[in-house]
């Protein structure tokens, strides 16, 4: 059985546009998640909740290791999760600003796309489950459901300055929730580009056969040094077929090539003599009533015949000069 890797967008358009309503929705949670972190509010609403007893306590931390008791603080406070969003903020920014010009390029295969989105999408669910965990540390002050940002009102706050933090954390809950359903989207329609249907899998069928073809025509070149491959012969070279030359894609031979002399294909002798063209153009009478066009009208002039130069001795202070020097003398012996 054949596999098929899908490499085409069946919603290629589609993707795109969901990849730009992406990106200001992945700013946002970049910006809330960085004003979020170095626990700029973390600790003020926990310490809110526990003002109007709606969770436990920060300082329950400082009672239970005076007690020598272990204490684990609520996944909803802790610093992990305030990191966390951090870190998927950023990368979710990076992949969006990788994926939007390798999709143009049509590089963004399918299987990528679903691999990538489909991790994303489940570090953003991560993310939701930690933001809306329960807080059951403090038996007096029990919290079974999501903490009292995001099931209350901003305006039950005991302390008004925390209104503002309040506002930010419910809104990064709800652009969480909201990424999670664009990359769900996106999922969706990158799955669905990677069931090839049966037009597709022909084609993928057809380039496979051609490549195989050429494959097997350049290892038969190989075996068989005598085997050349011939080429249509250059105008003026005669009718039929010419070895075709090293070096030159196929059709090179059939334009003019000059190496320094007259047009001719690579490596062929160049026709002596003139060419037909030339032959035909001489055969023709040129003789008219117009005397400037006649050639018999116009008057011959001799040709003129080159004067004899003679070259005398230059006469100088030291000894004579010759050109061209006198001949030696055979020394008598």
């Amino acid at each position: 059985m054949q596999f098929f890797f899908p490499r085409r967008h069946r919603h290629y358009k589609l993707t795109l546009y969901l990849m730009v309503v992406e990106f200001p929705i992945t700013v946002v949670i970049l910006i809330l998640t960085g004003l979020a972190s170095h626990n700029t509010y973390r600790t003020l609403l926990w310490q809110d909740g526990a003002d109007n007893g709606f969770n436990s306590a920060p300082n329950a931390a400082l009672y239970a290791a005076a007690n020598y008791r272990p204490f684990t603080a609520p996944m909803v406070w802790s610093s992990f999760m305030t990191n966390y969003n951090l870190v998927i903020g950023v990368v979710s920014t990076f992949m969006l600003i990788v994926k939007f010009p390798i999709h143009c390029m049509h590089l963004f295969f399918p299987p990528l796309g679903a691999f990538i989105h489909g991790a994303i999408m489940v570090l953003y669910i991560v993310s939701a489950r930690y933001q809306a965990g329960s807080d059951m540390s403090d038996p007096k002050h029990p919290q079974p459901g999501p903490p009292w940002y995001i099931a209350k009102s901003c305006s039950v706050a005991a302390h008004k300055s925390n209104i503002g933090y309040c506002m930010q954390a419910k809104s990064l809950f709800a652009v969480s929730v909201v990424i999670i359903a664009l990359y769900f989207v996106e999922l969706v329609v990158v799955v669905h580009s990677c069931f090839i249907t049966k037009e597709e899998r022909e084609e993928i069928l057809d380039q496979r056969e051609e490549k195989r073809i050429e494959k097997e025509f350049e290892e038969e070149i190989l075996k068989s040094p005598s085997m050349i491959p011939m080429t249509p012969a250059f105008m003026g070279q005669g009718q039929g077929m010419m070895p075709r030359t090293p070096g030159y894609p196929p059709m090179a031979a059939t334009s003019p090539v000059t190496h320094g002399g007259p047009l001719h294909a690579p490596f062929t002798p160049p026709t002596p003599g003139r060419t037909p063209g030339f032959n035909r153009l001489g055969s023709i009478n040129t003789s008219s009533d117009l005397p400037l066009r006649d050639a018999s009208i116009m008057p011959t002039t001799p040709p003129m015949q080159p004067q004899p130069q003679t070259t005398e001795p230059q006469s100088g202070p030291g000894s004579p000069m010759y050109f061209p020097p006198p001949p030696k003398k055979a020394s008598k012996k």
